[in-house]
């Protein structure tokens, strides 16, 4: 179980025996009324369902209750525990439908045949008795599921396809059987010597919906891979160094500390970092980078990475839930959960559709029976409604294109939190990218140190970099390599913080003395001028050092960083303005530095000197900019872009980024690479276009394919083979994503 809030907590439960739209909202239905529920989410692709819960409930209690809710509306529920390694298939079921598939089409070819030949000659048919023998285990046998989830959800008060299947193969057999019966026993002998029996239709009809079973949980078992791949990068056992010895012990076992060896072609356990030992590690599965990075001694490492040519001892450092790898998994699992906003119309729809279709196919029968007295014919046509209509075909086009494109899109380094994403992610007109990190390789370096009279250079580097030791921001990081590699001994900070309110900056105490490192407008905040320092460097980013002693506050020097272009950055602007969507630059840097990589890109829209706040204002102004509003998306990697990625319609963090920068993200990029923005953009397009087509094609087969029916050009035969292959034909529409990959 996850914890998403203060308040309520989150288990994933297995759902059995769903066959369309109708059973999702039927098995949400049942679980809200589960004490302690607060929210439900069925997902048909993926048979699971996400139940958010009160914290203060009894969560063993919960479980029960849902699994006992589950079943009693008619359906099978197991909660799934996340801690334990998922070693069974989705396909698990798959065996078994193949086997009745292969039984129900060998008993219905005859019956097809005989029909077939009894066109050509009357008495080429197979007997009445015949024919009833090899239907009705076909009938009753094999399509016992649609009888019993069919009664299931009439005694619930609903309906569901498989109540529309059951009555509509029924109607076929029983009409044959009465017909037989009557001729046999000499009270139908103006039929004929062989009455027009149906046989073939009712075993027809269980046999094409059993074929389309069998594809369609095939390629919903691909839609939902992609977890499983993930799931699959973790090994079964690790192989322990104690004591100078190796030994090989199951991944349970392993625990924070424990040093574990990785030969050359075996996958990393766990997080880490290197002890002893190089090797090019492929981190394609996780990010997307096809290109194996090369690792050494103090590297950290990610879980279910690949270790290719050499032998590494990696000191653990994280386990279970807590991994990288568990927090991808958790993603992708949460992005395929959720819900479009267009699935709850649907939902909605689904609701009333198995009423509609049973009123119409009554409307059918007494249509024909009563205006044109023939009753067969209106039982054969009332048969065919109820079995070509389709709320499978509804259902599953929303979920299947969801959990295929965030599958699509995980795979190339792009987690999706939420369907919400893609839903804002096609409707974004603006794209404001953070400076540092983002755009830039945010591996800074100091080109320029200048202090003022009095001050050394040794002196104002040692104070700048024994401030910036409590600091992860790059700048901090280019100052201490720079104390590093002049052999300058730093010191801790006393009292450490972080400034974002006024300007950008953090100060400390050392030596009794306080400090203040940022800048410009920090410095201006403090009283203190910058002119009596000259910078003869261009285009580079300032930070200013303060004193403060006894609230007299004196400038001490500057120190000039420079960054360089990331790479493809300047093809991922191209692209955004390729797509109409206009790229901003928002940074804390000074006007000049932000100008130079503006230049570079070619993006004409910057705003320099902001601090973390004054991105959060501008990313609402430029919401509101115009008569409408503005969708806007934010890309940023650190602390002080958290209140802007709050801030916009779209929130991406990218790369190594913070956790804080990811916590509030709706897209997290795996790689450091700008142009995922744009394949961001571009999946959740695709994705969307789907979901859309999928729609369409289920609303208008059902919209076509019910007054077809209902007027007679659709046997019951053929109703059941359309029906079966709509249903298919949305996932394999859904599934022409698995083909997308990122451009980079």
């Amino acid at each position: 179980m996850s914890n998403p809030s203060e308040t309520t907590e989150i288990a994933d439960f297995k759902i059995t025996d769903m066959t369309c739209a109708s059973c999702v909202r039927r098995v949400e239905k049942a679980i809200k009324k589960v004490e302690g529920v607060q929210d439900v989410s069925v997902n048909l692709t993926l048979e699971q369902a996400r139940v958010e819960f009160t914290q203060n409930s009894n969560a063993h209690h919960m479980i029960s209750g849902v699994e006992e809710a589950v079943t009693k509306a008619g359906y099978g529920a197991s909660w799934i525990d996340h801690n334990k390694k998922n070693k069974e298939p989705l396909s698990s079921e798959q065996p078994k439908e193949l086997s009745h598939l292969i039984w129900a089409a060998c008993l219905s070819v005859p019956l097809l045949v005989s029909m077939i030949a009894g066109t050509i000659h009357h008495h080429w048919m197979l007997p009445g008795w015949v024919q009833f023998l090899l239907a009705t285990p076909v009938q009753f046998w094999l399509g016992k599921r649609f009888y019993v989830a069919g009664f299931r959800a009439l005694m619930s008060g609903a309906g569901n396809m498989d109540l529309l299947v059951a009555l509509g193969s029924s109607a076929a057999w029983g009409l044959s059987t009465v017909v037989l019966l009557l001729t046999t026993f000499g009270h139908a002998a103006s039929l004929g010597a062989e009455p027009p029996l149906y046989y073939e239709s009712s075993s027809l009809i269980i046999t094409f919906i059993l074929f389309g079973h069998w594809l369609e949980k095939r390629a919903r078992s691909k839609a939902a891979s992609s977890i499983r791949a993930l799931q699959s990068l973790q090994p079964g056992t690790v192989c322990k160094w104690v004591g100078g010895q190796e030994t090989v012990v199951a991944i349970d076992t392993m625990k924070v500390g424990d040093i574990v060896v990785v030969r050359p072609g075996e996958r990393i356990p766990s997080d880490g970092v290197i002890t002893q030992g190089e090797s090019a590690v492929d981190e394609s599965m996780l990010t997307g980078e096809s290109v194996p990075v090369e690792k050494k001694e103090n590297d950290a490492v990610t879980g279910g990475s690949l270790n290719t040519n050499g032998r590494l001892l990696i000191k653990v450092e994280k386990v279970g839930g807590e991994t990288r790898l568990a927090a991808i998994v958790r993603l992708v699992e949460d992005a395929q959960a959720s819900k479009a906003s267009i699935q709850k119309l649907v939902d909605r729809i689904s609701a009333i559709f198995v009423p509609i279709v049973i009123g119409l196919a009554l409307v059918t029968f007494f249509w024909w029976w009563l205006g044109y007295g023939l009753f067969i014919a209106g039982l054969l046509h009332g048969a065919s409604v109820l079995v070509i209509a389709c709320p499978c075909a509804l259902g599953l086009a929303t979920p299947t294109a969801l959990a295929t494109g965030c599958g699509a899109a995980a795979r190339s380094g792009i987690l999706i939190r939420n369907a919400e994403a893609i839903d804002r992610a096609i409707h974004v007109q603006a794209v404001a990218f953070d400076k540092t990190g983002t755009l830039t390789e945010g591996r800074l370096s100091v080109v320029a140190v200048k202090p003022v009279e009095g001050v050394t250079q040794e002196q104002l580097l040692l104070l700048a970099g024994s401030l910036s030791v409590g600091s992860e921001h790059p700048l901090s990081k280019a100052l201490i390599k720079k104390a590093q590699e002049d052999q300058l001994s730093l010191k801790d900070p006393e009292k450490f913080k972080m400034i974002k309110d006024q300007g950008r900056g953090i100060s400390g105490v050392i030596d009794n003395v306080e400090y203040f490192f940022g800048n410009q407008r920090l410095v201006e905040s403090l009283g203190v001028s910058t002119d009596s320092v000259v910078i003869d460097v261009t285009g580079v980013s300032l930070s200013w050092l303060v004193s403060n002693q006894n609230n007299q506050y004196q400038l001490l020097g500057a120190i000039a960083f420079e960054d360089h272009v990331r790479d493809g950055a300047a093809i991922a602007i191209a692209r955004l303005e390729k797509k109409h969507i206009l790229p901003v630059i928002l940074t804390g840097d000074n006007a000049q530095a932000a100008a130079k990589i503006a230049s570079i890109l070619k993006i004409k829209e910057v705003k320099a000197n902001l601090t973390p706040e004054d991105k959060q204002n501008t990313i609402i102004a430029m919401q509101n900019e115009g008569s409408e509003k503005k969708s806007v998306a934010m890309v940023g990697d650190g602390i002080n872009d958290a209140p802007a990625l709050a801030a916009a319609d779209l929130a991406i963090a990218i790369g190594e980024g913070t956790d804080v920068a990811a916590e509030v993200a709706d897209i997290v990029l795996m790689r450091n690479h700008p142009a995922l923005v744009v394949d961001t953009i571009d999946i959740a397009q695709k994705t969307h276009q789907r979901i859309k087509e999928g729609l369409f094609w289920a609303f208008i087969y059902n919209v076509i394919g019910i007054p077809l029916a209902a007027c007679g050009f659709l046997s019951p035969a053929v109703a059941g083979g359309a029906m079966a292959m709509s249903s298919v034909c949305v996932v394999m529409n859904a599934l022409r994503l698995l083909r997308w990959k990122a451009q980079v």
